[in-house]
């Protein structure tokens, strides 16, 4: 990893532990009432009314890039977890890497192991009892598409 990378994840880490914690929000509720109460100070003008603005765009444009760094974090850690599970367990290898197929490509494989599922008896998206039966290979199904993640 790279030492700008580094500090980035470092600081995002921390910023997204600190941004989630109780005395974060009673800080952020104390500067907005703050803000509010010092109007009259001010009357109630434009610049007061800039102040806030201001600030909480600032805020929110950076909140957006540590959000996005920790979905990635969470999304990446998730991924591995569930590879690790495909890989361990008794579900098909196919299936490890599909996160790198296309939206078109998710859609097809989506569509194969629903109507497998639905061919088999299995419930499906909108809660139908499974009846047990098994038959064919999933990996079967999805060969073709799963394949391409795999390479």
């Amino acid at each position: 990893m790279s030492a700008s990378r580094n500090w980035f994840s470092v600081l995002a880490s921390g910023a997204s532990r600190a941004a989630g914690r109780a005395p974060v929000f009673a800080l952020a509720v104390s500067v907005v009432v703050v803000w509010g109460l010092s109007g009259p100070l001010f009357d109630f003008s434009d610049t007061w009314q800039l102040v806030i603005n201001t600030g909480t765009t600032i805020v929110t444009f950076l909140m957006v890039f540590l959000i996005q760094n920790s979905q990635n974090r969470d999304s990446a850690a998730i991924q591995v977890k569930l590879d690790e599970l495909i890989r361990t367990g008794h579900v098909r290898n196919a299936f490890i890497g599909i996160e790198h197929l296309n939206d078109d490509e998710l859609d097809e494989l989506k569509r194969k192991i629903e109507a497998r599922a639905a061919r088999h008896g299995h419930s499906d998206q909108h809660g139908h009892r499974e009846t047990g039966a098994t038959g064919g290979s999933v990996a079967q199904t999805s060969a073709p598409v799963a394949e391409k993640a795999t390479r």
